[in-house]
């Protein structure tokens, strides 16, 4: 009984480890981890999209787009809270990715905004975007989707966690896009 306890325990390890491999993506000098949003509810009009992107070269790069099917519009955004109001705004220069250095796309900061969206994301799935880097280019990336309001992957709440995209307070919100 003990050694098919093992071997079940060696199996899951083994599944979860090549699942965890297979969630990094790399192009040109970049490795992109992490990579996830959280589920919507059921009208939402708008998700947010995380990931962790490494930049293991001696040039920086800058990512400069997003795209998916699962949405009328994909932008990169960052977002603040400065005296107690929430700002958000496209990043419209794209994000830096300074060599040798890793860039977080985080809740509460910047962040992959899907607008628009054709149906909700739902927990247990993946969301499809193509990032677009300047010299790097063009990668396919997965993003897991957590349970709605989760503040990391693991799926912990937090201040920001609960609040969430679909539940924002937009009459605070200086939504500027410059």
């Amino acid at each position: 009984m003990k050694l098919w306890t093992s071997i079940a325990a060696a199996t899951a390890l083994t599944v979860f480890s090549l699942s965890a491999l297979a969630a990094d993506y790399k192009v040109g000098d970049l490795t992109i981890t992490s990579a996830w949003t959280r589920a919507t509810p059921p009208k939402a009009k708008a998700g947010g999209g995380f990931i962790e992107i490494t930049n293991n070269g001696t040039e920086d790069d800058r990512l400069i787009a997003a795209a998916s099917d699962v949405a009328g519009k994909v932008e990169l955004h960052e977002m603040a809270v400065t005296d107690g109001v929430m700002t958000m705004r496209e990043k419209e220069n794209g994000i830096e990715i300074p060599a040798g250095e890793t860039v977080a796309l985080q809740p509460g900061g910047l962040h992959i905004m899907f607008m628009g969206l054709n149906q909700p994301f739902k927990e247990g799935t993946t969301v499809p975007v193509v990032l677009t880097f300047e010299t790097a280019g063009d990668v396919a990336v997965e993003l897991d989707v957590a349970k709605m309001g989760a503040k990391s992957m693991k799926g912990g709440h937090g201040d920001h966690g609960k609040m969430g995209h679909g539940k924002m307070d937009h009459s605070k919100m200086d939504h500027d896009n410059k």
